[in-house]
This record gives structure tokens, sequence and C-alpha cells, in this order.
């Protein structure tokens, strides 16, 4: 069973981000209902009062309405929503025109303010709430000019004088302008919190592409020439034999010999292209996070390690890193290199996981049983991890450490001398 708030932790950033900005929304309409409706209770009779805060709470229901249909229309998973925008000008045009009703009718003038004070505030978050589903400034613009200009038109019924009623059109126009502003500055940084995500995974597939193409141009150019080579001789040791040439034999050694070079020449390929050094994995790990705007410590010495036991480490260093920036949520990283007792131990600990399913598998953003940060147990990717350093004797573990931190540990042993020698670099 999942902690409470677990609902939030499993959200990915940009997910987290369009929450805040959905309720921030719905908020806006709670503090309509609050400044307007509630606070009438206070200037006028329980029945007028009542009536008013009715007719606020309808207004603000169907501008929380409109901003969700809006948000969900900027992501790209419904069609604009243009007649519940109208229906939420219909519905401010009633509701002014109530209050209008009231203040005109009403017994008191504290009817008036409560009233008049219903008037300009709907006119306000409606001119707000619209702009959210449009485009374009100008769009904009106008919509809050048409609720500014239709807030001055419909005072004249009240016999107010002119100058009030453009005061009155000016509020409405800059509070409706900020309350515009406001929500489209929220859309925009919503959309550049989810930019920001899919830049993160495309710079991952491309690097996964640039190595693909780098070995895939390392093994042209060396297939590729002796392939050209081995062909030449072919023909020619068809050539000779067909003239019964004895140098047609040493011509087919010669293409036995390229051959086989060729064939050691693809397996070097092939194992620099498997293998990873330590040290470049470090200072690659350091830079990838921190163009993800993850905060990175990478302390310890790599001089002196053997080539195979930095080739498995690296990896691992590389796998933590991936699933960091695909299936976690982590702010900080911390990778440590040191020596303990003939045996060299790596760990990189990372926060941003998310909870635990009941099956004890992670539940992160990667779904049941994939990595959430640097975490799960079943996943491939530790598979292969410990796959390769078992290969050099060595031991994985990963695993929770606290709430919301992972931590992986490699450790691998060192033979006598080169454990030596790591120390003396150390110290």
């Amino acid at each position: 069973m999942r902690r409470p708030g677990g609902w939030w932790r499993v959200k990915s950033t940009p997910e987290k981000v369009e929450t805040y900005t959905r309720w921030s929304f719905h908020f806006f309409g709670i503090i309509e209902i609050l400044a307007l409706g509630v606070t009438a209770y206070g200037r006028t009779g329980v029945g007028l009062a009542t009536a008013l805060c009715l007719l606020v709470t309808a207004h603000a229901a169907v501008c929380m309405l409109v901003s969700a249909r809006a948000l969900d229309w900027t992501r790209g998973r419904r069609p604009q929503p243009v007649r519940q925008m109208w229906a939420l000008v219909v519905v401010s045009a009633v509701v002014s025109t109530t209050a209008v009703v009231i203040a005109e009718r009403g017994p008191s003038g504290e009817v008036e303010t409560a009233a008049g004070s219903v008037y300009g505030g709907v006119l306000c978050y409606a001119a707000g709430v619209i702009t959210l589903g449009v485009r374009g400034w100008r769009r904009r613009v106008a919509v809050v000019g048409a609720f500014a200009v239709g807030a001055g038109l419909l005072t004249f019924p009240l016999e107010m004088p002119l100058l009030a009623s453009v005061v009155l059109a000016g509020l409405v126009m800059v509070t409706g302008g900020f309350l515009a502003v406001t929500s489209i500055f929220s859309l925009w940084l919503l959309n550049a919190v989810y930019a920001l995500d899919d830049a993160k995974e495309t710079r991952v597939r491309l690097a996964v592409a640039e190595e693909r193409l780098r070995f895939g141009r390392d093994l042209h150019d060396v297939m590729g020439r002796n392939l050209a080579v081995i062909a030449l001789k072919s023909e020619l040791a068809v050539q000779l034999s067909r003239r019964g040439r004895p140098e047609a034999v040493e011509q087919m050694i010669e293409v036995q010999r390229i051959a086989q070079e060729s064939q050691r020449e693809v397996r070097d390929v092939v194992r620099g292209y498997r293998e990873a050094a330590l040290e470049v994995e470090l200072a690659g790990a350091r830079g990838v996070l921190s163009a993800a705007g993850i905060v990175s410590e990478v302390t310890g010495e790599t001089a002196g390690l053997p080539a195979e036991v930095q080739s498995a480490l690296g990896w691992v260093v590389r796998e933590a890193t991936t699933n960091v920036l695909r299936h976690g949520d982590a702010k900080k990283v911390a990778v440590t290199v040191r020596m303990s007792e003939g045996r060299v131990v790596l760990t990189v600990e990372n926060d941003g996981v998310a909870e635990t399913t009941e099956d004890g598998l992670p539940g992160g953003p990667g779904g049941p049983g994939r990595s959430a940060g640097t975490g799960g147990t079943g996943g491939s990717g530790l598979s292969g991890l410990r796959e390769r350093l078992s290969a050099v004797d060595g031991t994985l573990e990963a695993g929770p450490v606290g709430r919301g931190v992972f931590r992986l540990t490699a450790e691998v042993p060192l033979p006598a001398a080169a454990a030596g020698a790591a120390l003396g670099v150390a110290s």
C-alpha cells in the first residue's frame, strides 16, 4: 500500500508542474467565491447575499471548467474549447446584468457596493480565464479590451457618471489584464518544462545514435578497405588460376591472411565499443547530469586500476547515469570511487526515487518492475551489470537507503600489485 502522497512522488517533473498549474487555476475560482460571494453576507441581507453568492459560485465553476479545457487544449489533448468560452461569456453577462439590476433596485447603498463588487469581479476573472483558450497577443488583448468596454457600457442603466464608467472600465482592463498575463505565463512555464523534458529524452537518444554512428563508421573503415583488397586479390587469383600460374596459390594465401587480419580488427573495434573507461565515463556522467540540471558530485581516484576493472565500473557509471536521466526525478547525484582493503568500491547515490508498490517493485515513471533513478532490482540493466562485474569477481548491491534515496554499490577485488599501485597513487 502506498504511503499518503505517493501519487505525487510517482509523477514526473512536468506532470507535477501541470498538476500545480491546473490547481492554481482552480484556486482562482475559489478565491473568486470567497472574495465576491462570501463577503456579500457582510454587506447586505441574507437573501440577496445568498443570491449573489450562488451567482458567483456558478460563474467560478464555469471558469474552472474553461481553464481545465484550455489547459488540455494547450497540451494538444482536446480541441479548442470554443463552446465553453462562449458559455463563460454568456454566464458573465448574465451575472453582471443581474448584479446591475440588484444594485439599481436594491434597498440600500450597501447592496450597491456588494453588487458592484460582483459586477466588476466576474468580468475581471472571465477576461483572465478566456485568454487561456486563445493564441496570439492581439487576440488576448482584444478579449480583455472587449470585457473592459462591456463593463463600461453596462453601467449606463445605473446612471453612473461618465468618469466613473471610464474608471470602472480601466479597472477591469488592468485587473483582467493582470490575471491574463499571470495565466499565460503559467502556461508558458508549463510548456517550457515539457519542452525541457523532451529535450532531455532527445539528448539521450542522440547520444545512443551518435555512438552507433561511431561504431558503424569504425567498422566501415576497417572492413571497407580490407574487403576491397580481398576482392582484388581474389580476382587476380582467379585469373592466375585460369592460366595455370602457380602464383595463384600465393594470392589466395594473402587473401586468407587479410581475412584473418580483418577478423582481428573487427574484434578490436567491437571490444573498444563494449569497453568503457572509468575516467571517461565519470567525466561524461558529470557533464550529462549538469546539462540535465542535476547537481553532481564525483570524488575519488581511478589511476592505477586495471583496464578490465575500469571497464566494468565504467559500465556501472554509464547505466546508473542513464537510469537517473530516464526514470528518476533526481535533484542530486553523488558518485564516489574509493579503495578499501584491496577492493575498489564505486557508489552512486541519488535522490528523487518514487515510492514502491505492494510487491516491492519501484512504482516510478518507468512503471512497475523498472528502475526509478538508479533503483530497481529486477531490471535487465542491473542484471547486465552483475554479469559484467562477475567477470572480474565483483558484486553489485542496489536498494533504497532512505526516503526517496537510492544507492548502488559495486565492489571489485584488486590484484595485489594493482592494489598497491592504486593505493600509492591515492596517497
